[in-house]
C-alpha cells in the first residue's frame, strides 16, 4: 500500500498503528482515493453536510433533504461513509425497523471540511457561471482511427 508511516506523530499522540499511517492521494493503489471519492461525491457531500446540520435522521428524511437521490444511490453512499468511519446506522428493534444515521466524531470532521467548499461553492456560483459562459466553446475531439 502507498502510505507513508508517521510514527513521531503516533508517539506524541499515544496513536495506534492506523493512526501513524498517513495516506497519499497521488499513489494510484493508496485506499485514500476511495476515501476522498466517498467524501466528495456529490452525493457524498449533500449526505455529510445534511447530517452535519440536521444532527440525526431516519433514512427517508435524509433522502428529502438530499433532494434528487435515488433510494440505491443514497444506500451505496451511506454504507461508504459507515465503512469509512464517518457515519453510524442504528437499527430498533421495532415493527417496522426504524434505522437512523449520525455522524460519529470523525464524520464531524470531514463534514465540516467538506461543508466549507460547499459553503465556498455557493457563495460563488455567479462567477463560477459567469466563467462557464465566457469560456470559449471548442470543438468536439475526433476518436483516433
Amino acid at each position: 500500500m502507498a502510505m507513508r508511516k508517521r510514527s513521531e506523530t503516533a508517539r506524541r499522540t499515544g496513536g495506534r498503528a492506523q493512526d501513524a499511517l498517513r495516506g497519499d492521494l497521488y499513489a494510484p493503489q493508496c485506499p485514500s482515493r476511495g476515501v476522498l471519492e466517498h467524501v466528495t461525491s456529490r452525493w457524498g457531500v449533500l449526505a455529510l453536510v445534511a447530517l452535519l446540520e440536521g444532527g440525526t435522521h431516519r433514512f427517508s428524511a435524509l433522502r428529502r433533504k438530499v433532494a434528487g437521490v435515488s433510494e440505491k444511490m443514497l444506500s451505496q453512499t451511506l454504507q461508504a461513509l459507515e465503512a469509512d468511519g464517518f457515519v453510524q446506522r442504528e437499527v430498533f428493534p421495532e415493527v417496522p425497523p426504524r434505522v437512523e444515521y449520525t455522524l460519529t466524531p470523525l464524520g464531524h470532521e470531514v463534514a465540516g471540511r467538506v461543508k466549507g467548499l460547499a459553503e465556498w461553492i455557493e457563495a460563488n456560483l455567479g462567477r463560477i457561471l459567469t466563467a462557464r459562459e465566457q469560456r470559449p466553446v471548442r470543438a468536439p475531439r475526433r476518436e483516433a482511427s
